[in-house]
């Protein structure tokens, strides 16, 4: 997989509500954010990778569904982690107590505030 990094800054700095505007106005993309501001812009995986995070997402769903300890998420998902940045994991998994501290607005963004 092959990245893509801009540095933007000082011409500009995408806050939360821009970088979420950028995702939606351009789903062909996929986009994350280092720690540092910079913008990711994230190539496809290719067959390989691709099968492996399957099947990851595969198990990690199942044992979910079994313990019923979480919520499951795709590769397609943002997450915001402690350092700043805005990254997509190939799969993951929120405990329910996490998830139900989010609000319904929380929920809905496109970056989970789950740090």
């Amino acid at each position: 997989m092959t990245a893509i990094v801009l540095n933007l800054k000082p011409l500009i700095e995408l806050n939360d509500d821009q970088f979420e505007q950028l995702c939606r106005n351009h789903r062909d993309l996929n986009f994350e954010r280092t720690a540092k501001g910079e913008l990711v812009i994230v190539s496809p995986v290719g067959s390989e990778g691709g099968s492996r995070e399957a099947g990851l997402i595969g198990r990690l769903f199942a044992w979910n569904e079994q313990t019923r300890l979480g919520i499951v998420f795709s590769s397609s998902t943002g997450f915001r982690l402690p350092n700043g940045a805005i990254r997509s994991p190939d799969a993951a998994w929120v405990s329910i107590d996490r998830w139900e501290n989010l609000t319904p607005e929380q929920r809905k963004k496109v970056c989970a505030a789950v740090s």
